[in-house]
């Protein structure tokens, strides 16, 4: 018989020793614990059982947040791209009026009477998209100073209007979802020379203040 036969026969029967030893040692325990050792190990078989349950239960919730997470990663990168996508649709129609306006008023002999018309039914329609999408025009002509809203270009004396008083509006200011975008351009009043500011109106911020 060959070296490696002899180690197979050796191995066959130290596997069967082990085997045969474990055999006696759980029936020994089995008989030193009497009646409740069955009982025992139906407990310990149903704990790893639920165990197991449990944990594959476990592996399922990780995998579904997984999926959500990678979900709700696609949907704000689709907002970011695509946020615009409604604004640029209302803005088409637009700037093909503009368009057709360009065109019109190259024509010769075309009628600026209706030119003009287009121009201002484009605007109309310019003014339409941006306050659907909450923007909205800050033009305080005759109204109080505010330097929340306005920046003051230029101060004029005027009599008989109260200082602080907006008169022009070198451009218009324009608010998003009531958060100012860009403050209108104005030109202000101004308190009459070596007059008191004290008829002022307490509390008003007045352009010679900020000054």
């Amino acid at each position: 018989m060959t070296k490696k036969s002899n180690e197979n026969n050796e191995a066959m029967e130290s596997q069967e020793n082990i085997e045969a030893v474990t055999a006696e040692v759980v029936e020994e325990v089995s008989a030193e614990a009497g009646p409740g050792y069955d009982e025992l190990m139906q407990r310990l078989q149903d704990a790893e059982a639920k165990a197991d349950e449990q944990r594959d239960q476990v592996l399922r919730v990780q995998a579904e947040l997984e999926n959500v997470r990678r979900r709700a990663e696609r949907d704000v990168q689709g907002a970011h791209k695509f946020a615009l996508e409604k604004f640029v649709n209302e803005l088409l129609p637009v700037k093909d009026s503009l368009e057709m306006g360009g065109v019109a008023a190259k024509v010769e002999d075309s009628d600026l009477t209706k030119v003009s018309e287009g121009i201002d039914l484009t605007i109309k329609m310019m003014a339409d998209v941006l306050a659907k999408f909450g923007v909205v025009e800050v033009d305080p002509v005759d109204q109080p100073f505010d330097p929340e809203l306005h920046q003051a270009m230029s101060m004029q004396e005027v009599p008989d209007i109260k200082p602080n008083t907006v008169i022009t509006v070198f451009q218009k200011g324009y608010l998003l979802n009531e958060r100012l975008v860009r403050p209108a351009m104005v030109v202000v009043t101004s308190a009459k020379s070596g007059s008191a500011l004290a008829d002022q109106p307490t509390g008003e911020n007045s352009v010679d203040e900020m000054a």
